[in-house]
């Protein structure tokens, strides 16, 4: 995924989703929310697995605010 995709996704988002930015596959990803291990915050709502695009970012290292490192301007998408 991109920086641009990252940033563009919405405020939450389906495990599949997660998955494919973090580089997990469908399987290990599940089975990670399951065991309640996966790399970042997941919401159980009902029967869905849902991420929220700041713990995804922060965890990344990305600034979830979309500013950049060098003085509050909004960062540009690669």
């Amino acid at each position: 995924m991109t920086h641009g995709e990252l940033l563009a996704l919405p405020v939450s988002f389906s495990l599949e989703v997660a998955n494919r930015a973090l580089g997990l596959g469908r399987t290990t990803g599940f089975a990670l929310a399951k065991r309640g291990v996966y790399p970042v915050r997941v919401l159980r709502l009902g029967r869905q697995y849902r991420v929220t695009r700041y713990d995804l970012l922060r965890y990344l290292g990305l600034d979830p605010n979309g500013f950049s490192e060098e003085g509050g301007g909004v960062s540009e998408a690669a």
